[in-house]
């Protein structure tokens, strides 16, 4: 296969309670970019525990080590609101934005670019059951998977993480690159239900809400 090369910074911020999924679904992505180079970052380096806290993510540099990127992915979790509670934390984003040429997110990270003051007046989307938040930080919740606007692209909730790399590598290396990192990870999904909350029976939604609620007690357990 021959390709154009590429020399593409993409960095990742991380943090404690984080959804693993919302960082490592685009980093199996992204990664396999032509000439990527992937850099995990923290509010200082070490591990960061994903929520559930039986997995740990490495921070390779903190954010006072990380000036510019070309890519940066803000994932979601219950932690983000330990970040949007940080101001430091949060010029760090707004700084890194302007060296982007893509700023992303996943799930409840649309909610850290919200409060950084990034989505004022743009259409973004997040996890449904955060979606209406969105209009706090003047943004205008969207229901797609994928949202681009300019180069901010928000995805909604985990799962979508993938797709929005996928949308973002066509952006970057064409659509046949882009299609041959989705074979190549076998991303054909046929999940044995309807995933759309929107359609989803009253028993199910009815669940989510306890364990998020439980989700949540855990959460301020922890402030």
């Amino acid at each position: 296969m021959t390709h154009k090369e590429i020399d593409m910074r993409i960095t990742f911020l991380i943090f404690d309670d984080l959804t693993a999924l919302d960082a490592i679904g685009p980093y199996e992505v992204l990664c396999r970019l032509p000439q990527a180079e992937v850099t995990f970052v923290g509010e200082t380096a070490g591990i960061m525990r994903t929520d559930p806290r039986s997995l740990g993510l490495v921070a390779d540099r903190s954010i006072d080590e990380v000036d510019s990127t070309d890519i940066l992915v803000v994932p979601g979790g219950i932690g983000e609101e330990k970040v949007r509670a940080k101001p430091h934390m949060l010029d760090w984003v707004r700084r890194i934005h302007e060296t982007t040429q893509w700023t992303t997110s996943v799930c409840t990270g649309a909610l850290v670019l919200g409060a950084a003051g990034l989505l004022k007046g743009l259409p973004a989307t997040t996890h449904w059951a955060w979606r209406e938040k969105l209009r706090e930080f003047g943004a205008e919740p969207r229901s797609e998977r994928v949202v681009e606007q300019g180069k901010i692209i928000t995805a909604a909730g985990v799962s979508a993480g993938i797709d929005m790399a996928l949308h973002l590598a066509r952006r970057v290396a064409g659509d046949t690159y882009a299609q041959a990192i989705q074979v190549g990870i076998e991303y054909d999904p046929q999940p044995p239900f309807d995933g759309c909350a929107s359609r989803a029976p009253a028993p199910v939604l009815g669940l989510l809400q306890s364990l998020y609620d439980e989700r949540s007690a855990r959460a301020a357990a922890r402030r």
